[in-house]
């Protein structure tokens, strides 16, 4: 299982990359593989500002149906259209295949976040 340093996770399989004052955030490798194949990706729209632990999207696969948890408090400044019509791409890479751009809100929640050391180790427990 792919975890990209100098990101933030959150125990619902989330990644967040922060620059400055926005962030991206989309589900991990380990989320990723774990719901298979993803045949649909729901996008929110723009300007929706959305409470951490509020969900935000929805990911379908073959095997199951998911929310997509905001692990941040933050404001939609853009969406990734190409998940509409190719929601497969976070399969082939979760990383860069991100769901949601945000402007943050309060970067003291980044805190509450783990850290790629601490991410590999909860999902080492989940396997």
């Amino acid at each position: 299982m792919k975890v990209l340093k100098d990101l933030f996770y959150s125990d619902d399989h989330e990644w967040v990359k922060v620059e400055g004052n926005e962030a991206y955030i989309g589900i991990t490798d380990f989320a990723q593989n774990q719901l298979g194949d993803i045949v649909y990706v729901e996008l929110p729209e723009i300007d929706d500002e959305i409470e951490k632990e509020e969900p935000f999207s929805a990911i379908e696969s073959v095997k199951a149906a998911s929310d997509v948890y905001m692990p941040i408090d933050g404001k939609v400044i853009e969406v990734n259209e190409q998940l509409l019509d190719s929601p497969e791409l976070i399969n082939d890479d979760a990383f860069e295949s991100w769901i949601i751009k945000v402007e943050l809100t309060d970067k003291g929640q980044l805190d509450d976040l783990m850290s790629s050391k601490e991410y590999e180790e909860y999902i080492s427990e989940e396997v």
